[in-house]
């Protein structure tokens, strides 16, 4: 009963807070898996001796994604409440 009384102590905005981060959560864990998969899949085509073409697309797919994981990070978790101005 604890959990749900404190529950019930949140405000609507809290509540529609807790729910985006956890959105943003599943949306980290998924780019993780994915930068994780893209490392494993370079380091196999570069002992392989694969394609150039590959190894500088997975190379790029690397970067890209380290780039949205951090992005996505800080303009979440460590924005606070000022908006984002592009």
């Amino acid at each position: 009963m604890g959990a749900t009384a404190r529950a019930d102590d949140r405000s609507p905005r809290e509540v529609a807070q807790e729910q985006a981060l956890g959105e943003v959560s599943d949306v980290l864990l998924n780019v993780e898996h994915s930068l994780s998969r893209a490392k494993k899949a370079l380091a196999q085509v570069k002992k392989t001796g694969g394609n150039p073409n590959v190894e500088l697309a997975l190379g790029e797919a690397i970067a890209d994604l380290t780039r949205v994981h951090k992005r996505l990070m800080q303009d979440t978790y460590y924005a606070g409440d000022s908006l984002r101005l592009i």
